[in-house]
């Protein structure tokens, strides 16, 4: 059976989001328990030179949202990057998760030749359909969701692996 291209995106960003804010719920109880202020998490980072927790969330949700649009050929929603508490980053997250709703698998199936290009910070990329998703969303998506979960570890927070799993 061919994968679609569809279901190697949009179901996958939903379940790591889903992920993603299980983490974040365990993790602002967590400072509440440990009697931490929030925002040392949400500012925390793995290294000097990395992007805080919430970068990671925030950066996390535009590839999540970025990938489908740019598949489907839909303008993609812009969100601010105005966070500053773990509510706002899972507002952040259901909004996100509602806009990957939208999509249906006949706007994105059939995207694997199509050409995606990026406008990038120092150079432009372009992509057939199937090797922006494959080579550059995901891995970006993964990168973004793994290091927050990464950091939150890192700082105590008592994750496990079936907790990065979660999918509800």
């Amino acid at each position: 059976m061919t994968m679609s291209m569809y279901r190697a995106s949009v179901p996958v960003f939903q379940a790591r989001l889903k992920g993603l804010a299980h983490c974040l719920r365990i993790a602002e109880a967590n400072a509440a328990e440990r009697k931490i202020d929030p925002a040392v998490l949400l500012a925390a980072r793995l290294a000097p030179d990395m992007l805080s927790l919430t970068q990671q969330v925030q950066i996390a949700t535009d590839h999540a949202k970025g990938a489908p649009s740019r598949l489907a050929q839909r303008d993609i929603v812009r969100f601010e990057d105005v966070e500053k508490s773990f509510p706002e980053l899972q507002a952040r997250i259901t909004r996100t998760l509602d806009l990957l709703d939208t999509f249906e698998p006949a706007e994105i199936d059939g995207s694997e030749e199509r050409t995606i290009e990026i406008k990038g910070r120092t150079r432009d990329l372009s992509f057939t359909g199937s090797d922006y998703l494959l080579h550059f969303a995901l891995p970006n998506f993964y990168f973004h969701v793994t290091t927050a979960y990464g950091i939150l570890r890192h700082n105590g927070v008592p994750l496990g692996k079936p907790d990065f799993l979660r999918r509800d």
